[in-house]
């Protein structure tokens, strides 16, 4: 198993769509829980404890409010740990985002963007891991970048100016 997707609860589900979507583009394998670090804590446990018994290799962790999931998580295991925010609060995400990235020193958190586009990087971060010992992935992932940048360029080209 190579990432893990944990989700802070099921109304989440929607926005790891986009990590499930990019990981299955690239062949990632993946598995996907739903656990709260307030509701649920020994379920982190039991989710970290799997995490490493399975050698994955990133934790992407996707949660609201107060946002705590993914800096739990880091504080349990030396896997690499990507927080996405999300904006399930009145503070339409920020007290997430600063959940995420205000961590304390010696235990890290990737933070991405609130939100669907932070759960896209989020996967795409984890693909760049995985590529770090993976030819193939890597090639897949310029092929990925190639991509992007020929989508601009045809853009560029349908403009009359």
């Amino acid at each position: 198993m190579d990432v893990y997707l944990v989700c802070g609860s099921k109304s989440d589900l929607g926005v790891a769509e986009e990590c499930k979507n990019l990981l299955d583009s690239f062949a990632v394998s993946y598995r996907m829980f739903i656990a709260s670090a307030h509701r649920s804590p020994d379920k982190i446990d039991e989710i970290v404890e799997k995490a490493e018994q399975e050698k994955v290799k990133v934790i992407i962790a996707l949660c609201g409010f107060a946002a705590h999931l993914p800096g739990v998580i880091a504080a349990k295991t030396t896997i690499p740990v990507v927080g996405v925010p999300l904006d399930s609060s009145p503070l339409l995400g920020v007290d997430s985002l600063l959940s995420i990235v205000q961590m304390p020193g010696g235990v890290p958190c990737a933070g991405m963007g609130i939100g669907k586009s932070g759960a896209k990087n989020a996967a795409i971060f984890a693909i760049q891991i995985l590529a770090l010992k993976d030819q193939k992935l890597r090639n897949r992932l310029l092929a990925y970048r190639k991509e992007q940048r020929d989508k601009i360029e045809e853009a560029n080209r349908e403009l009359s100016y």
